[in-house]
């Protein structure tokens, strides 16, 4: 059978965790990468030993593909993620889908309309401890979740931002620790939880970045419709990236989750664990740690499921409570008032 064709859009730092997954795919060919710098476009694909070009547009009409990554800054997403849709082609978009919520929910009724794929990448959730704690809610075995807390204390210098012409922007970014690192963690707790969103409050500061206007720190309460009250601290000026803490305080006991480790302590004394497995270990270059394997997982899936006629995981539908949690987060940051829903 032949493979899917795919392109990539945007020849950045994550791009590499999209091109070298598609390459290792049985379903799947990385024909053409993109970027609007030549110099990186062709060293992209001199090192994917793929095609490039520096236009999406004619990258789209030229190489007949089936499906199209786009890891580019985040004002770009719903236009990219629109007009390939329309034409015919599934997409993958990094995080987020969008900075403001009527684009999101743009792109949602483009993939509708064109009956083609719009997967949002929220690798996390293939990950081994992730899905442990989702099967036991799933299961019924930790009964309601009474209350969550998440926390992310990491580091981004001005050095950071100063290198990046996007980074740090409120047009471009659409925001700083919250839709950029945060937004992970925040994902993996809507998940969990699964009711819709009842009210939002929440404090942005910047507090310790002098080239940046966007926030650096954010604090804030997130009710759910089911009852759980939600409340998160997140900080880009820590001394280095601290692991991620998410906790999920249960009827029968305690699911927490440490970087990518969860542990399960039930009430009458029992104890689960699962970390990521040693023995799957992929070469990302200079991929970032923390990264983990969550994308190769999320993109086997993606082309796994095409080649099946099945749906793939990370559909926009299943996501867009993120986006909406992260757009209300700045709402109630910009008008100092809740959100209610």
């Amino acid at each position: 059978m032949s493979k899917l064709r795919a392109g990539v859009i945007g020849c950045g730092k994550i791009s590499v965790m999209h091109a070298v997954s598609i390459q290792k795919q049985p379903d799947a060919e990385l024909v053409c990468v993109c970027d609007i710098r030549k110099d990186r476009a062709e060293a992209a694909a001199e090192e994917y030993g793929c095609a490039w070009c520096t236009d999406w547009k004619k990258m789209i009409s030229d190489y007949d593909l089936d499906a199209v990554h786009i890891c580019t800054p985040h004002y770009l997403h719903p236009e990219m993620a629109v007009y390939a849709l329309e034409h015919g082609l599934n997409v993958l978009c990094e995080k987020p889908m969008a900075i403001k919520y009527e684009d999101a929910l743009r792109m949602q009724n483009a993939a509708k309309a064109s009956g083609k794929a719009l997967v949002i990448s929220f690798q996390n959730r293939f990950n081994p401890g992730s899905l442990l704690i989702k099967s036991a809610l799933g299961s019924g075995s930790l009964g309601r979740i009474i209350s969550a807390r998440a926390m992310v204390t990491w580091s981004r210098s001005d050095e950071y931002y100063s290198k990046s012409d996007w980074k740090g922007t409120w047009d471009k970014e659409g925001g700083g620790v919250i839709i950029d690192q945060a937004i992970h963690t925040l994902d993996l707790m809507n998940w969990y939880i699964d009711s819709p969103l009842k009210k939002v409050s929440a404090s942005l500061h910047n507090r310790a970045h002098s080239i940046i206007k966007v926030e650096d720190s954010a604090e804030g309460f997130i009710q759910y419709e089911n009852g759980t009250n939600a409340c998160f601290f997140a900080i880009n000026y820590y001394g280095y990236d601290a692991p991620v803490e998410l906790e999920l305080y249960c009827e029968n006991g305690i699911a927490k989750l440490v970087g990518e480790k969860a542990t399960l302590t039930y009430n009458d004394g029992r104890v689960f664990s699962q970390d990521r497995n040693p023995n799957i270990l992929f070469e990302f270059r200079n991929a970032k740690q923390y990264w983990g394997v969550g994308h190769m997982m999320e993109i086997e899936n993606f082309y796994s499921s095409l080649k099946n006629g099945t749906n793939p995981r990370n559909l926009c539908p299943e996501v867009m409570q993120t986006h909406q949690l992260v757009c209300a987060i700045y709402d109630s940051f910009r008008q100092g008032r809740d959100i209610v829903f």
